[in-house]
């Protein structure tokens, strides 16, 4: 069995041009207003591809989470939103994302902000959660939560605290919540109610009263309301709305190092490998499948063991995504598709990702090595040819990995190329290939539509 997905990072539509700096950069071709004009088309197209997704018959669609970016690699500022947008017009297609950094979050807020997509698609959300590496990003956002990721264990505490929080605002009809970062409610909430008290007052509420509300005598010393005026604590609080998927939708994490991979399996969440080679690629689905067995197969239903690889009824596992670039009958470019892939390797590179292009056997690569769009090719983690290549391609995933059901997720869109592109690449992909994939990995799971519809008929008042 197969399942293949879209992954969206929101590259820019402008043209990828090579700047003679430090040996040659290639960044956006465009004044800042343009890349603001940019980025409003790409959220558009964001929408508009994930709707096309679901129409054409891809099974998940996953954006990341990317802010402040003029250089021309990424933009999603907020993937739940453009999900809601995208799950309002579409009835099959899995919306998830790689990854929501709730290091940037406030754990509450987006528990809410995600179980309110679960409730809009109809239990169609995948749950990705990431810690953030750009300071530019983390440090805008993270410092009021104090995770900040120049320092690597504080953004780590935070981010599994966070993690705990957004279970229990999820799980549990009330709760609180004390710990290193966050105390909720903060103890010194005044909540003296009458209708909260009339509430908890009554049975059968799954709360009592005291559990709720220490309640206390007016407080001397405020003025004001007499919810505010009262040494009444508030003591728990829930969180609506919870997600329509028990006990909660399947959480996703992009993955690296052995210690996030190890993390991420004793927890039931699945992993998504995004730019390794296969033999990297294989030792890291060992890593995962020899942690979930050594913690007993954790999973949020209690399935027990799953396929190595992926378990396609259970949707458990761990994906690859790789850069997909077809060249065949007039349609692809490789000269641009290649300038594309440098745009992206010159904005990924100065962190370091280049040290995951190494294969297993080898030592980690130079951090601050040029990528080129040779190298990509070479190592197959961009897929750009002929049609047969890239089936040929992706097929080779699979058997050197020894996937049992495979999980595949697709990267169309590149810097410099038009959204009408982006979208025959698609369009291609699904007529041409995705049957083939489909007919060579035994079948593909029937897809289960939505249990939500949203289409109304609205009447005028002079028509009623």
């Amino acid at each position: 069995m197969i399942e293949i997905g879209v992954f969206h990072n929101g590259a820019s539509d402008l043209p990828a041009k090579q700047v003679d700096y430090d040996g040659g950069v290639v960044v956006n071709d465009g004044t800042l207003q343009q890349t603001h004009e940019s980025a409003q088309r790409t959220i558009v197209n964001q929408v508009r591809q994930g709707i096309l997704a679901d129409q054409l018959g891809f099974d998940y669609w996953f954006q990341t989470e990317h802010h402040f970016q003029p250089e021309g690699a990424e933009l999603s500022p907020n993937p739940l939103v453009s999900e809601a947008a995208i799950a309002a017009r579409t009835k099959n297609i899995r919306l998830g994302q790689a990854a929501n950094i709730v290091t940037w979050w406030h754990p509450v807020r987006i528990a809410e902000q995600a179980a309110m997509l679960d409730v809009i698609s109809g239990g169609r959300l995948e749950f990705g959660i990431g810690r953030g590496y750009q300071p530019r990003e983390n440090e805008v956002f993270g410092w009021a939560y104090g995770s900040t990721i120049q320092d690597q264990e504080r953004n780590r505490a935070y981010y599994e605290e966070a993690y705990e929080v957004i279970l229990k605002a999820w799980t549990e009809d009330s709760f609180s919540h004390h710990g290193e970062f966050l105390s909720l409610p903060p103890s010194y909430t005044k909540w003296n109610h009458k209708q909260t008290l009339a509430y908890f007052s009554e049975p059968g509420r799954g709360r009592d009263l005291e559990q709720v509300i220490k309640v206390g005598a007016p407080d001397m010393y405020s003025a004001g309301n007499p919810v505010q005026a009262t040494t009444t604590k508030l003591l728990e609080f829930s969180v609506y709305p919870h997600p329509v998927q028990k006990p909660y939708p399947q959480m996703w994490e992009p993955l690296t190092s052995p210690r996030s991979v190890k993390w991420a399996a004793e927890r039931g969440i699945n992993g998504y490998f995004i730019v390794e080679p296969n033999s990297r690629l294989k030792q890291n689905i060992d890593r995962y499948y020899e942690a979930a067995e050594q913690a007993g197969w954790p999973d949020r239903l209690d399935r027990g063991q799953f396929k190595y690889g992926w378990d396609a009824e259970k949707r458990r596992g761990v994906v690859t995504c790789r850069y997909i670039h077809v060249v065949e009958k007039g349609l692809g470019d490789m000269d641009r598709a290649g300038r594309a892939l440098e745009l992206q390797w010159d904005y990924y590179g100065p962190f370091g990702f280049a040290a995951v292009l190494a294969e297993a056997d080898e030592p980690f690569y130079d951090l601050d090595m040029k990528v080129t769009a040779d190298l990509l090719r070479q190592k197959q983690v961009a897929i750009h040819g002929s049609k047969q290549y890239v089936i040929d391609s992706i097929m080779k995933i699979k058997e050197q990995c020894g996937y049992d059901d495979f999980m595949f997720h697709t990267w169309f869109e590149l810097g410099g190329f038009a959204g009408e592109e982006i979208e025959a690449q698609m369009q291609y992909f699904a007529e041409e290939i995705m049957p083939v994939l489909h007919r060579e990995c035994g079948g593909h799971p029937e897809r289960q539509p939505a249990a939500v519809d949203l289409d109304v008929e609205v009447k005028s008042a002079a028509a009623t």
